[in-house]
């Protein structure tokens, strides 16, 4: 008989299911709920929301637990440690990587183009991409730190490159940000690392003033 999942794995398996957006902020989640949707025992599911809500992504809504979300300072504070981190990751890739690192980098750039008009897929994929530049600097603390900023990102409710014309821009300046790496020029792959996660905040701020508005 194959054993239950173990704490870690609940916790992954919801942290997935915020991420993709299974629950939203706001979202009430239930342990029993969560236990029946995933196959999992309470105990571990219980260790799980308490260990999501020591990380802020949950927060208490009486004696509910809930989605936590992010207003618009938070939002700005996130993506100015975002872009900071992100930005050394990328000077420390073009100075780390090996060439295997870098071919890699090349290749999601190139198959990523079959994502274009997919926001989630491409979202998944836009990850995965940032998560291997994170890998190539080479600094295990590095990495960690923007494992958490990552996972507060999942609070957030859409996509920037849901916002029409995104998708191609932003897979132009992951090729940018490779070309840099692959050349060896730290200056140019940190301010090209800047430069895309600048972007992306002033889409995404556009979203939601149209979503504030009831355009969207």
């Amino acid at each position: 008989m194959a054993s239950k999942p173990a704490q870690g794995d609940a916790y992954s398996l919801i942290l997935e299911a915020i991420d993709v957006g299974l629950y939203r902020p706001g979202d009430r989640l239930v342990e029993s709920e969560l236990a029946e949707r995933f196959g999992v025992s309470r105990t571990p599911i219980r260790e799980a929301l308490q260990r999501l809500e020591t990380q802020a992504l949950l927060t208490r809504d009486g004696r509910s637990l809930i989605v936590a979300s992010l207003d618009h300072n938070q939002l700005a504070e996130l993506y100015i440690v975002r872009t900071e981190l992100e930005a050394l990751a990328a000077r420390l890739a073009a100075r780390h990587a090996t060439a295997e690192e870098i071919r890699v980098l090349q290749d999601m750039v190139a198959d990523d183009q079959r994502y274009l008009g997919d926001p989630p897929a491409l979202s998944r994929a836009n990850r995965r991409f940032h998560h291997q530049i994170h890998l190539a600097s080479h600094n295990r603390f590095l990495v960690q730190q923007l494992d958490l900023v990552h996972r507060s990102m999942a609070l957030l409710a859409t996509t920037s490159l849901a916002a029409e014309g995104r998708d191609n821009d932003a897979l132009s300046e992951h090729d940018q940000i490779v070309r840099a790496i692959a050349a060896r020029d730290e200056d140019r792959a940190a301010e090209s690392l800047r430069i895309h996660i600048s972007k992306a905040f002033v889409t995404r701020l556009k979203l939601d003033a149209a979503r504030d508005d009831g355009l969207i």
